[in-house]
């Protein structure tokens, strides 16, 4: 990993956690993929490993993750996604070439081939997208209780009500200011 950026926040669903290479979108907005080669690093962690990316296929996948951010936002909601933002994820869906595997443990992984590009990589996060806002996987799509935050995650908690996209940072955070507004009120 490069140093002197951001830290990935890494979640368990491909979608969200890539809309999350954006984060505190409502507060001062910390972008953790700002140069091609951190999206190239963002994707190996995920298994998604291309050798190159250029300044374009950034602006690319930038695009792709608002779109999964806005549809998955309206899909929180219970609105329908917005049609501009179904066009990029359905057109990002279509381009690439990926092939979902079964691992030992029954489990689907995709699989980039060696040849493979950044529109491969998007292709793939496209196709999960679709798949959490379309409803296919259990869980619900849910938004962070952060003011500041509000991102788009999936909850897979048993009992659906996770109230924030990441508890190290957001969930902390919140509690944190929650124990020092009761702290001052039992000082004084």
């Amino acid at each position: 990993m490069r140093s002197g950026f951001p830290d990935f926040r890494l979640g368990t669903v491909l979608a969200t956690s890539f809309t999350g290479t954006l984060s505190e979108r409502h507060g001062d907005a910390v972008e953790r993929i700002p140069t091609p080669h951190r999206l190239v690093d963002w994707l190996a962690v995920y298994g998604l490993t291309v050798d190159s990316c250029t300044t374009a296929q950034l602006e690319l996948a930038r695009e792709l993750r608002e779109s999964i951010h806005a549809a998955a936002t309206a899909a929180a909601i219970q609105e329908p996604p917005p049609a501009a933002a179904v066009q990029v994820i359905n057109d990002c869906s279509a381009q690439g070439r990926a092939a979902a595997t079964l691992t030992p443990e029954g489990k689907r992984r995709w699989q980039l081939s060696s040849a493979s590009c950044v529109e491969d990589a998007l292709s793939v996060i496209a196709a999960d997208a679709i798949s959490i806002i379309a409803g296919e996987r259990d869980g619900k799509l849910a938004l962070c209780a952060s003011p500041t935050c509000q991102a788009a995650f999936f909850d897979t908690s048993q009992s659906r009500t996770r109230k924030w996209c990441d508890m190290n940072t957001c969930g902390n955070r919140q509690k944190k200011a929650r124990f020092n507004v009761n702290r001052r009120k039992n000082l004084a």
